[in-house]
């Protein structure tokens, strides 16, 4: 309690209005307009996204596998399969030694060795690596389409198709279930196959001679050429070595495989072209499918290759060669 006296010496001062708005903080703090901060936070959004694009925009550009509009286009393959006919009866002997040590195919090597990889060199796209991949992988490519045992029997197709670009699948698939002479559909322009109710192997150990080249075709494209002759000993299905005659059969195939960074980092390409000339065979066969080689004693049967419509433009020039007796062992 405070006396009277004390209430009374007491000194009492009241703040003016001036006074009280400069040294004392506004009882009630001011809000910032609700419009300000929606402005605010749009352009905070826009901000995002301009970075997000750039973002994008930029590793688009620095992808190390290219963008899509550089990569080459999906042209089909285009197959050409020229059968070449014997003169006369197709030479044979007792084993397939004698043959081959009596024909051209003395000197080819036995396997894939007989394609021997060229120098590897970088291109101005493509590193030494890749390049080497790209020349391994056409090697494969042709161990698995013309070397091995079943894929030569026409009992397996999967380590063909597995080399090959999945935007290629579709062609592969439809060439070999349901081949058509149409220049896109011939199962053996990506493969080798021989009827399996006509002729067999008669030895494993098929001669090779063939050359590799790597080039680029564009900034973004890397193109193999590959030239090889094939030459394989046959006799006919179900025969034994003493029953029967061995014949020799030989294939050349002129393929160009391409390549994108995907491809080669993925060990796949693409076959865009394929020439495939063989003999001894008739010219009147159907090779589209697979092959019917002429075997030791037997001759062509007359007649020229099959019937050409040319009103029809889905039907290529159907064309047929002669085998050269050069080409053929001395038995």
């Amino acid at each position: 309690m405070f006396d009277e006296s004390f209430v009374r010496a007491a000194r009492l001062q009241e703040y003016s209005a001036h006074e009280r708005m400069t040294d004392h903080a506004p009882a009630v703090r001011r809000r910032v307009p609700r419009h300000r901060l929606l402005t605010r936070q749009a352009l905070a959004l826009v901000v995002l996204l301009a970075i997000a694009f750039g973002t994008a925009l930029y590793l688009g550009v620095r992808h190390p596998y290219g963008s899509p509009q550089a990569r080459r286009s999906d042209a089909p393959l285009r197959t050409t399969v020229v059968p070449l006919a014997p003169r006369g009866e197709v030479p044979g002997a007792a084993d397939a030694r004698t043959l081959f040590a009596r024909g051209p195919a003395a000197g080819f090597v036995s396997g894939i060795e007989g394609v021997p990889l060229p120098a590897v060199r970088a291109t101005a796209h493509f590193s030494e690596s890749q390049v080497l991949a790209a020349l391994t992988t056409v090697r494969t490519y042709l161990v698995r389409s013309s070397l091995d045992p079943d894929v030569l029997a026409g009992r397996a197709i999967r380590p063909v198709r597995s080399l090959l670009d999945a935007r290629q699948l579709g062609q592969f698939d439809r060439s070999v279930n349901r081949p058509a002479p149409d220049g896109l559909h011939a199962a053996t322009g990506w493969l080798i196959r021989f009827d399996p109710a006509r002729a067999e192997l008669a030895d494993d150990r098929v001669r090779v001679l063939g050359t590799l080249r790597a080039a680029e075709s564009d900034a973004a494209t890397l193109e193999v050429t590959s030239d090889s002759t094939f030459v394989y000993a046959l006799r006919p299905r179900g025969s034994t070595e003493a029953s029967a005659r061995v014949s020799l059969f030989t294939v050349r195939r002129a393929l160009t495989f391409r390549f994108d960074s995907d491809n080669l980092r993925v060990g796949q390409t693409r076959l865009v072209a394929s020439t495939t000339q063989a003999g001894p065979l008739s010219c009147t066969e159907d090779t589209t499918a697979r092959l019917r080689p002429l075997l030791a004693g037997q001759t062509a049967r007359p007649g020229g290759p099959q019937a050409t419509d040319p009103y029809t433009d889905a039907t290529p020039t159907a064309v047929c060669g002669t085998l050269s007796d050069a080409a053929q062992p001395k038995a």
